[in-house]
């Protein structure tokens, strides 16, 4: 809420300043312990949830109580410090500290973030600016407490609300400073805490019970008769994932989609694979500023590197497809690029003599079809695992990192906050832990070209005009050029365009809205530093053939 009213985000509220807009609120909670009649308190250690406004993630469950009266509710906002400082990648997939899920923890060693909250916000005759409060650190916790009298013994739904005026005294903080990261002898972070643990009450107690509108998860599906299952060989630095339940990797799924995806049959005249846009030497790009589809027609956007696809749940630069299933067959019908018919795909492939057999080894029956074709595609795909950089071995004490490299990381990891003497390149932000993507849309300050609005030509909402996926930076001195439409051509200009005045608008990140107009002002020294480091997610096993798939190990 704010002040009483539903807090919506992107939508002006009202505030000390001239205007001021929530781009996102995401926290953590944990150690919920419920009071007893006689004042003793059940406690749960092992009780987690994650809070979204953006994704309306606003409840959490709590099973298995006893029959007795409560008088009260108490819970952290955030983590404990042993939590805090164990390794993200410990938690499974779809638990609530997973950082694919809460997207709260950004380095390596950093910890949790318990409470985001970021936005928009202009005072009058400014230019529009952001703001990005990160409360952080398990010391001085965040526990609130709040009365509430119901019983164990009958469902019951307890409605709390979290006023974020009266976190940000409706505005007035930003009078302050337009950010807070935590650091030790922060006060504006310790102001910040205490108001969050008095910022929620109670609205209501319900005798009730309510659906979650989730959908329901796909069912398992044992892989076919007569094929050999496979399993991916990841690192246990990478966070958990979940594989397709319903599409098991097998040896001769995995071997037909490689095949497939190779396959310049697959176009209307037979000249163009799915490899001619996505070249292994070059992490599964192809060098262009736009590709080119098969009859030389120019394509609209860069095409985007191929890797660790089986933690991402969106695909393309606007996230139009929701699988790698969807995604695979859409290239092949786009007029800017295969420019095929499935119809004719799946004949082409039926007279072949050896892939009707392929697809009947695959599925455990005969039949060539478009969706089997999806289905094996998606099988290779998620066999494209980078974890094998210079990065990676230093973090395994395997090799070590140069100064220049070393410095690089530092910037990278370190907000940029001259308020504070912070002098960094603020990357962690949109490109932290080990997978150096949010998985998330984000405008980064680019100004528009040739009429793209971005995420928003999918979702039609204007809090996604400019907003593009946020690519891994695994392999990113191969993938050149860089950005949604190849507008630059080295690390160098990227590192500039982030370094210096960028594209101001309404979406532009609120962690990029807050740095000063003119830039960060990284010295020649500096960016240098950070490009070295960059330098080091280069993954030599991943773009040397043979293809990543044989990083596949059977399953004894």
């Amino acid at each position: 809420q704010w002040s009483g009213v539903p807090a919506i985000l992107n939508r002006e509220l009202p505030a000390v300043v001239s205007s001021l807009t929530i781009d996102r609120c995401d926290g953590l909670l944990s150690e919920l312990s419920l009071q007893r009649a006689d004042g003793t308190w059940l406690e749960s250690r092992d009780w987690f949830a994650f809070i979204s406004l953006a994704q309306q993630r606003l409840g959490a469950t709590a099973d298995g109580l006893p029959a007795e009266d409560f008088k009260a509710v108490r819970f952290r906002v955030g983590v404990n410090t042993n939590l805090d400082r164990a390794s993200p990648n410990d938690w499974p997939a779809g638990h609530a500290l997973h950082p694919d899920v809460c997207g709260l923890h950004w380095g390596w060693q950093s910890g949790y973030v318990h409470l985001a909250v970021e936005g928009h916000w202009r005072a009058a005759g400014d230019p529009l600016g952001g703001f990005s409060y990160h409360l952080a650190g398990a010391m001085q916790p965040m526990i609130v407490e709040v009365p509430v009298k119901f019983s164990g013994a009958q469902p019951t739904t307890i409605r709390l609300a979290f006023d974020l005026a009266g976190v940000l005294a409706k505005g007035e903080v930003l009078k302050d400073a337009t950010s807070t990261h935590s650091r030790e002898n922060d006060m504006l972070a310790l102001r910040l805490k205490e108001r969050t643990s008095r910022a929620f009450h109670l609205v209501d107690v319900r005798n009730d019970l309510f659906q979650s509108l989730a959908s329901t998860p796909v069912a398992a599906k044992p892989a076919p008769t007569g094929t050999t299952p496979y399993r991916l060989a990841i690192s246990e630095r990478l966070p958990k994932v979940n594989l397709p339940a319903d599409n098991p990797l097998t040896l001769e799924g995995v071997e037909l989609g490689r095949r497939l995806f190779h396959e310049t049959r697959l176009s209307k005249n037979d000249s163009q694979s799915c490899a001619s846009c996505h070249e292994q030497s070059r992490a599964f790009a192809d060098g262009r500023a736009r590709s080119l589809g098969a009859e030389g027609q120019a394509g609209r956007r860069n095409a985007m590197p191929l890797m660790n696809l089986a933690w991402a749940d969106k695909f393309f630069w606007d996230g139009r497809a929701r699988s790698l299933r969807e995604q695979v067959l859409m290239p092949i019908q786009d007029a800017h690029e295969m420019n095929e018919r499935l119809d004719r795909v799946v004949t082409k492939l039926e007279a072949d003599e050896r892939y009707p057999g392929q697809f009947a080894k695959a599925f455990g029956s005969p039949g060539v079809t478009s969706e089997r074709a999806a289905f094996a595609l998606e099988q290779f795909l998620l066999t494209l695992v980078s974890q094998e950089s210079k990065f990676d071995r230093a973090a395994r004490k395997l090799e070590s990192l140069t100064a220049p490299e070393q410095r690089g990381l530092e910037l990278f990891v370190t907000e940029h906050d001259p308020a504070r003497s912070l002098r960094g390149a603020d990357c962690f932000h949109c490109h932290g832990g080990n997978l150096f993507s949010n998985q998330q849309f984000m405008n980064n300050g680019l100004a528009e070209s040739g009429g793209d609005r971005g995420r928003m030509e999918v979702t039609g909402a204007a809090a996604d005009h400019a907003k593009f996926k946020v690519p891994s930076l695994r392999n990113v001195a191969l993938t050149a050029p860089y950005m949604h439409d190849g507008r630059f051509a080295t690390l160098e200009e990227v590192v500039e365009h982030y370094n210096g005045p960028m594209h101001r608008s309404p979406t532009l990140d609120p962690n990029l809205a807050k740095h000063p107009v003119g830039g960060l002002g990284l010295s020649g020294e500096e960016q240098a530093a950070l490009i070295a480091f960059l330098k080091t997610l280069t993954d030599p096993q991943f773009v040397t053939p043979p293809n990543p798939g044989t990083q596949l190990s059977q399953v004894p």
